[in-house]
Order: C-alpha cells, then sequence, then structure tokens
C-alpha cells in the first residue's frame, strides 16, 4: 500500500483522483485537503467523490504523515505545500500549472532533501510526445516551421498552457535553442514569420480538456503531432502511476519521463 494525501481534493481533478486511487486498490488515502472556507469540509470525501464513504474526512490541514502528496492546485496553495512536505520529509507530486521561475528555484532546492516528481502534464501519452517532438525537430531542422497550438476549456486562466510549455522545451533542448525563440500569438502589420522561430498560440473554447499539436512544416509537406485528452482520467492515472513510483526514490526531482525511462 502506498499512502497518499491529496489536495484540492473536492475539485473535479481531486474528485477523480480519490476515485481511481480507491478504485486501485493500492492506496490508503490519508489526507484529502481542501481551502479552510471550503463548504465540503468535514464530508466523507468518498461521499464528495461520488464513490460512497470511505471514512477520510475533508480537512484543510494534513495530520497524517502520508509517503505523498498529491498537489493539483495554484500556485499559492502548492508554495505552501511544498514547504509542509519538505518539512515533514513527505514525497510529492505537482501537476500545479502557471508556477513561475522562483517556484521551479524552489523545487530544486527542496528536491536536495526530499523525492518530488513535478510535470506539466501527467498524461503518459503527451510524455511520450515531448520525447517524438523533440526528436522530430532535431532530424528537420530549422529548414522546418514549428508551430505549437493548444486548446482548452473557457475557465482556464493561465496560457500558454503548461504542457504547451512543456512540449516547446522539449523541441528547444533538442534544436540547443532557449525560450528566446518563442513567439507567442502573432499579430500586427508586420508579423512576417522569422526562421528558427517556433510560435505558440492559445485557445479556449468550450469545454475542451486538452488538445495539443506540434506542426513541423516545410514549402510542400507538414508533420503534425497531436495528443487528445477525452477525459481527466488520463491525468489522475499519471499521477497516481507517479506517486507509486515516487514513494521509493530517493530525494531528486523527477518527471514522468524519468518514471518512464524516456
Amino acid at each position: 500500500m502506498t499512502s497518499i494525501a491529496i489536495t484540492g481534493a473536492a475539485g473535479r481533478m481531486g474528485c477523480r483522483l480519490i476515485a481511481l486511487a480507491k478504485l486501485d486498490g493500492s492506496f490508503q488515502i490519508a489526507g484529502a485537503i481542501e481551502r479552510p472556507d471550503h463548504p465540503a469540509l468535514a464530508q466523507d470525501v468518498g461521499e464528495v467523490a461520488g464513490i460512497g464513504q470511505i471514512g477520510t474526512p475533508i480537512t484543510f490541514d494534513l495530520k497524517p504523515t502520508p509517503q505523498v502528496l498529491i498537489d493539483f492546485t495554484s500556485p499559492p496553495s502548492t508554495r505552501h505545500w511544498l514547504k509542509t512536505c519538505h518539512d515533514r520529509r513527505i514525497a510529492m507530486v505537482i501537476g500545479t500549472t502557471g508556477l513561475q521561475a522562483q517556484d521551479h528555484d524552489a523545487i530544486d532546492r527542496i528536491a536536495e532533501d526530499i523525492p518530488i516528481l513535478q510535470a506539466p502534464n501527467m498524461s503518459l501519452g503527451v510524455n511520450v510526445l515531448f520525447k517524438i517532438a523533440g526528436e522530430v525537430a532535431r532530424m528537420l531542422g530549422d529548414d522546418y516551421d514549428v508551430e505549437i497550438v493548444e486548446g482548452h476549456h473557457r475557465f482556464k486562466t493561465d496560457a500558454p498552457s503548461g504542457t504547451a510549455l512543456g512540449l516547446a522545451d522539449a523541441i528547444l533542448k533538442a534544436v540547443g535553442k532557449t525560450r528566446d525563440s518563442l513567439v507567442f500569438d502573432r499579430h500586427g502589420d508586420d508579423a512576417t514569420r522569422k526562421r528558427g522561430e517556433i510560435g505558440m498560440h492559445a485557445l479556449r473554447i468550450g469545454d475542451e480538456i486538452g488538445r495539443h499539436t506540434a506542426s513541423f512544416a516545410a514549402l510542400g509537406e507538414r508533420l503534425e503531432l497531436t495528443h487528445v485528452a477525452t477525459n481527466r482520467d488520463t491525468f489522475a492515472h499519471g499521477a497516481l502511476k507517479a506517486a507509486r513510483w515516487l514513494a521509493g526514490q530517493k530525494p531528486g526531482r523527477y518527471d514522468i519521463a524519468s518514471m518512464l525511462g524516456l
């Protein structure tokens, strides 16, 4: 059994993590956490998740000490739980997006003392996409234009998505470039494409869960690599697999590629 705690437990992602962890049978749900003013506080998290009572109430703090805490919340909340996990030597899976450079610096420092797996997208397929896109970019070079388009639901706050930036980073790393090569949402009277740049575009449409496409195009052909998430379970399954794997790791900073051996 791997003991876990889940932040944002009454949210859409939290509820799926609870339901799938219980269904899996190899997890002990030691904690279910929400903000102090959340209306679901003190309720059984299983009932909130739609699976019936499991004996774990929703709290605003973390009294037990699980092996792993899974965090899909917001940057301010993640900062709080990062410190808590460090102080109590709890491994941490971070799926929060919108993190800033200083947050990644903090993760690097704290990962010297505890194992942390942080990924902009917990989908196993997306992380395979990162690997393939880097290899394609390296093989085709600057003779091929690269554009990344991502789409999410109308309620998503950050843009471009963490996944789109992760995809861009995989391509940039493969060809020895930095984020200075990224161009966001071209507009104006002179938006002519420059050789070697990577275009980034964000769509916010309806209830789209997640769609990411990297296009590589020359004069006469186009290669497109696309990942489509059809429900949030793909992210929850990936996060739970990451938690199980991370519980047995030494301190360090890991990602899904580390877990998959990519």
